[in-house]
């Protein structure tokens, strides 16, 4: 454990993978008494709204086993099919979560359109639900609140955005929970009981909604992209502090889990030893490093400088006239 640049606590790996365990410990637990309850408070209530806010909870119950399975996986060192180590395997499982909660988004849609159109064309008698739902859905929105504090406190220590998905999956089911009170109260309060159909229906839409914002976001980072132009410009600034250096250029960063991997080429005295333009390099790392917090690793090439020993034609990698 060390104190980064931005004041801001870094943990060791295994630290990191400790903290993601008690996080989905936690998650698990909790998401499975709270299943049990409205699935049981939804079937025995007749409300559709509530079993849909249940069965949203039994995919929490996986999401916290897939946590648990990734953190031991990132843990492990790195290999030969594997040089850049597992860390990847946390992006990879965020994905998994986006597709269970947009599958279980289009089911609840599905489901609440089927009994509206069933309601509407007299094939079904819709019942109003009765206490048990309300209390149950009550019960439903303190617990993922609590939940949701806890995930978004491990996120943030252990700076996993596995973590800050799944704080994020449990606050939107808070605001599920809340909507699913409100359709169950108007139901009660105008004796109209496709009033929970249609929040169920409303509920899942959001739900799907989250799953391709969540699904976006990892994708992005699968394909070595990001939206965060403030690193670019802490590298070169970082870089503009070592005397020395000159045309910092072709920077790529990429996010590796929850750390950061920097190539980036500059230029030096054509007349410097091999020694002192690798002195210059370590000197560039150090700099980077005490300016971006959780850098895995930094690739610095050097070229001599007026040179242009780049290929001219070369696509990749960002300059400060980028920024």
């Amino acid at each position: 454990m060390r104190q980064s640049s931005s004041g801001r606590t870094e943990y060791s790996e295994a630290k990191r993978s400790r903290l993601i365990l008690y996080a989905g410990w936690i998650a698990l637990a909790g998401n499975l008494l709270l299943a049990v309850l409205k699935l049981v408070t939804g079937i025995a209530g007749n409300s559709l709204a509530v079993l849909g806010d249940g069965i949203d909870s039994a995919t929490d119950v996986v999401i916290a086993g897939i946590t648990l399975i990734i953190s031991r996986i990132i843990l492990l060192p790195s290999d030969a099919e594997h040089p850049w180590g597992h860390g990847r395997a946390e992006t990879t499982a965020t994905m998994v979560l986006a597709f269970l909660i947009f599958y279980a988004g289009m089911q609840l849609s599905v489901s609440a359109v089927k009994s509206l159109y069933f309601y509407f064309t007299g094939q079904v008698q819709l019942n109003t639900p009765g206490l048990p739902v309300i209390i149950a859905t009550c019960i439903s929105i303190a617990g993922k609140l609590i939940l949701a504090g806890t995930q978004v406190y491990f996120a943030r220590i252990a700076v996993s955005p596995m973590l800050r998905a799944n704080a994020q999956n449990m606050l939107t089911d808070s605001i599920i929970s809340v909507s699913v009170l409100a359709g169950l109260a108007a139901a009660k309060i105008f004796n109209q009981p496709m009033f929970d159909s249609i929040i169920a229906g409303l509920v899942g839409l959001w739900v799907v909604k989250n799953a391709v914002k969540i699904f976006l976001q990892m994708n992005l980072e699968l394909m070595d992209g990001t939206h965060n132009k403030d690193l670019y410009e802490k590298l070169f600034t970082a870089i503009r502090q070592v005397p020395g250096v000159s045309n910092p250029h072709r920077a790529r960063i990429r996010k590796i889990a929850s750390r950061w991997d920097i190539d980036i080429d500059i230029e030096v005295d054509a007349n410097l030893s091999v020694h002192e333009a690798h002195e210059i390099a370590g000197q560039v790392e150090e700099a980077v490093r005490s300016t971006i917090p959780d850098v895995y690793d930094i690739m610095v090439h050097i070229e001599p400088a007026g040179h242009m020993s780049h290929h001219p034609k070369e696509q990749f990698g960002l300059n400060e006239s980028n920024i």
